[in-house]
């Protein structure tokens, strides 16, 4: 496939935020690149949407209610191991000894609130671009 071809095609993003105006803000910015955005509240209806498909990228917020991020990515983990490459997570917990431990013991992508628009959309092609290395065997 070549270099243009594959930037036409659309990718799919999950952002989980339970952060209404910041998610609908985010979907709004992330379609304006063209990417295709499904929101969801919490980890609980995340995991239903990842259920019925396989995102490229899943964007996913520390602190929710239901179920925050790290036991979404560990559910994840147990039902399509295969996605946990695709997380981005955001957080405005820079300081949490519980977040900090979670997150240095994964291999994905961490942006801190407030989210820049470039740091964003830098993240997510590095998550994508990291995920097609992969399934090259690069």
């Amino acid at each position: 496939m070549s270099a243009q071809s594959q930037e036409l095609e659309i990718k799919n993003i999950l952002l989980v935020d339970d952060d209404e105006d910041l998610a609908n803000t985010l979907k709004l910015l992330l379609e304006t690149h063209n990417y295709i955005v499904t929101t969801a509240a919490n980890g609980v209806d995340a995991l239903r949407e990842v259920m019925a498909f396989d995102f490229d990228v899943i964007i996913c917020d520390m602190m929710m209610p239901k179920m925050a991020g790290d036991m979404f990515y560990l559910a994840v983990q147990k039902v399509k191991p295969h996605l946990n490459s695709r997380f981005l997570f955001v957080t405005g917990y820079a300081d949490n000894p519980k977040v900090d431990t979670f997150l240095k013991g994964v291999d994905t992508q961490v942006i801190f609130k407030p989210v820049l628009t470039e740091e964003l959309v830098r993240s997510i092609g590095m998550v994508l671009k990291r995920n097609e290395e992969a399934a090259r065997g690069v």
